[in-house]
């Protein structure tokens, strides 16, 4: 019977990990300032946007992680 080896070796086993860590972290960071921003419209842009005071506040009270 051939021995099979199934261990797979590399330099930088984490690189790709770290790299889609921080992507992870700027989408959340970015939710995070976008859902900052619109909290502070006033009535004309919210009006504007087409959006109503309930739909900021949803939106608003959204978890960062959460799309």
């Amino acid at each position: 019977m051939a021995d099979i080896s199934l261990h797979y070796s590399s330099k930088a086993p984490l690189a790709g990990t770290f790299t889609a860590f921080n992507q992870i972290f700027a989408t959340w960071r970015r939710r995070a300032q976008e859902r900052r921003e619109l909290v502070s419209l006033d009535h004309r842009a919210i009006r504007d946007l087409g959006l109503s005071a309930s739909m900021i506040q949803f939106e608003a009270n959204k978890p960062f992680w959460r799309a």
